[in-house]
């Protein structure tokens, strides 16, 4: 498993580290804005349709309507995965199966 974090308005992917905090520091220094940061687990050798997982202690953000530490925003799920696959995966690979 691989943690990651995402800047969905910069279209940047930071991964690793022992905690997301780490990746979420590493993008905050680069400019990110905290609002636009969400967190999740890569797992590279599952099968497709259950290679992320849409959950971080960063997720945990009342002020953005999400309480828990899994994304609750369908919107916001479907762009960490598009992202996800734009930035981590070849261009010939998907985390869902075609």
């Amino acid at each position: 498993m691989v943690k990651f974090v995402v800047d969905l308005d910069s279209h940047k992917v930071a991964l690793g580290g022992e905690m997301y905090a780490d990746a979420e520091a590493l993008l905050l220094q680069d400019g990110s804005d905290q609002s636009s940061l969400w967190g999740g687990n890569l797992y590279p050798w599952n099968d497709p349709e259950q290679r992320i997982e849409y959950t971080s202690f960063i997720n945990i953000r009342p002020m953005d309507d999400n309480t828990s530490m899994e994304i609750q925003d369908d919107l916001i799920k479907k762009s960490v995965k598009t992202l996800t696959e734009t930035c981590i995966l070849g261009s010939d690979e998907l985390l869902e199966g075609a």
